[in-house]
């Protein structure tokens, strides 16, 4: 059986849960350069879900207590496993190094430094204020 995607603006899109995700949205927006679509705010300052784009990409996430549902069940966070991860996000920009002195101004981890890639590109890799992994880079695996 062949799955054929939807004609949408993206087809792939990553979803996160954060304990105190109105902060998580106000950081990826200030830091990573999200802007909000949507955001349906919960009771006690929880969001039940949010969509926060970056040009034709988007993630959406939501408050780790909003919802307990089955869904909810089958993720972790990554203090809860050794900040481990199982996924991470990529995500392409036009220029790295801009994006990079953000992150660093911002305080946040950097896991792997700036550099350029040996397939192409320039990158790095940081965790976001509650340990997600991001990797943020020039290389467009589409060109």
């Amino acid at each position: 059986m062949s799955a054929t995607p939807k004609q949408t603006r993206a087809n792939v899109i990553p979803c996160l849960r954060y304990r105190n995700a109105p902060a998580a949205i106000e950081w990826l927006c200030n830091n990573f350069g999200f802007e909000k679509q949507l955001v349906v705010p919960g009771d006690n300052n929880t969001i039940l879900h949010a969509q926060l784009t970056f040009g034709n990409g988007m993630v959406m996430l939501g408050s780790t207590s909003a919802i307990d549902s089955e869904y909810s069940k089958l993720m972790k966070q990554p203090d809860e496993i050794g900040g481990a991860q199982t996924q991470t996000i990529c995500v392409v920009v036009a220029d790295a190094d801009a994006v990079y002195e953000r992150v660093l101004a911002a305080r946040a981890q950097i896991v792997m430094d700036l550099k350029d890639e040996d397939y192409g590109g320039r990158s790095f890799t940081c965790r976001d204020l509650e340990g997600h992994v991001w990797t943020f880079g020039t290389y467009d695996p589409f060109e």
